[in-house]
């Protein structure tokens, strides 16, 4: 595809004076860049905040035991709360009124988990057969725990990812046997890969359930050993039928814990759409920041396109006059001008975009943030960036247009 000839002068127009062509392009390439790399920014994070606020579940309110170390705080405890228990989410579950179902876990926290070709680090927790649902961990060979699994104590196991890697790391994992400290356990599942690259998420604990064994909550608490004082269960979630009910629903299930506490401060409700709302919130004053930075510098572009237009017009009065004089209309000038406006625009345009991905690419790297695109905005934001600069140039080829054959012929 070759360009017309009036294109091609518009392009050899403006690299005669390549130096004054570049500084005006720097000011859309900082906008165009600053919107792109935002953009990126933005969305990366916005998918992050979802990916990581899935594990907590959105629609879930969550109970947690805060563990206490010391022995003699713990007796007073006692005095007035056993503890976080099953009672308890089952309370919730009939009380609570948007409650669907619950589950609940308990740590075992094993000194070693091995097989019969390998062993390591892993941890491990006992769960009710929801919790995998309510925690969006997805079975991806095998089968979860049934409730006849629960009922017949079995000695069953569903490994994560990397747990299965490590502990069979020459075959299939299903029907295999597991020691869990001196527990033997027939791994039944194995999860999908859901690896985190946060252990935190608005200031709570994120457990990356990859390297983890799961075992049947009532069976853990038969076969392991647990403190004779600790909580009957660390945690317990509770799936809300309608997401809007959320933060009424939280305050009837905070006021059931106290009750059944005695008023003790020994659990802590996490809300996690009220933490996905608050990331997003911070997230929309970065992007005001950025989108003002940005803003500042279209308008720096779009002055300096009509300060180099304008200089432009000055200096080809005669040429003007000329064109004038053997027959160009006023649109035809208008025309000229626009068409080296509209050079300078896009091509603005298309290096912001490389600036701006290249940027984006960069914060995340120094940032530990995550980076995501979404084509159309990107597209847009250049195409408004575009017409933002072609907006400052109609005032100096209008000015071109104007001026006075004669007069322009005779400026020296």
């Amino acid at each position: 595809m070759t360009l017309s000839a009036p294109w091609r002068e518009a392009i050899e127009e403006l690299w005669r004076r390549k130096l004054r062509t570049l500084l005006t392009l720097l000011g859309l390439i900082f906008g165009v860049g600053a919107i792109v790399a935002m953009q990126g920014v933005g969305e990366g994070s916005r998918r992050e905040a979802l990916r990581m606020v899935e594990q907590l579940g959105l629609h879930n309110l969550i109970v947690r035991a805060q563990p206490t170390s010391n022995a003699d705080s713990l007796k007073e405890l006692r005095t007035h709360s056993l503890g976080l228990s099953l009672d308890d989410a089952r309370a919730a579950l009939h009380v609570v009124p948007g409650a669907e179902r619950f589950a609940a876990e308990k740590r075992i926290r094993p000194h070693s988990v091995f097989s019969d070709d390998g062993g390591g680090e892993i941890g491990a927790s006992g769960v009710t057969p929801a919790y995998f649902a309510l925690s969006s961990l997805h079975v991806a060979q095998g089968r979860g725990f049934t409730d006849a699994d629960s009922r017949t104590l079995a000695p069953v196991a569903v490994i994560g990812h990397q747990a299965a890697q490590t502990l069979f790391p020459h075959g299939d994992a299903i029907g295999r046997l597991v020691k869990v400290d001196q527990v033997w356990l027939h791994v039944v599942g194995v999860l999908a890969d859901r690896d985190l690259d946060k252990k935190s998420f608005q200031g709570v604990a994120l457990r990356s359930a990859s390297n983890e064994v799961f075992v049947p909550l009532a069976s853990a608490m038969q076969r392991f050993h647990f403190e004779p004082m600790a909580n009957p269960i660390d945690r317990f979630l509770l799936r809300i039928r309608d997401p809007s009910q959320l933060a009424g629903d939280a305050r009837v299930l905070q006021q059931l814990i106290s009750q059944r506490h005695g008023g003790a401060d020994d659990t802590t409700l996490v809300v996690p759409q009220q933490l996905y709302r608050q990331n997003q919130k911070t997230q929309r004053i970065f992007s005001i920041v950025m989108g003002s930075i940005a803003g500042v510098s279209l308008l720096v572009g779009g002055i300096g396109i009509m300060n180099i237009m304008l200089a432009n017009v000055l200096e080809r009065r005669r040429e003007i006059g000329l064109l004038r004089a053997i027959g160009a209309r006023r649109g035809d000038i208008v025309a000229r001008f626009l068409r080296e406006a509209t050079v300078i625009c896009v091509s603005g345009a298309v290096i912001g975009i490389v600036f701006g991905l290249l940027l984006a690419y960069l914060i995340a790297a120094f940032a530990g943030w995550q980076v995501a695109w979404a084509p159309l905005p990107v597209l847009l934001s250049a195409a408004l960036c575009a017409l933002i600069g072609l907006a400052f140039s109609v005032y100096p080829a209008r000015q071109a247009a104007a001026l006075d054959p004669i007069e322009a012929i005779r400026a020296e």
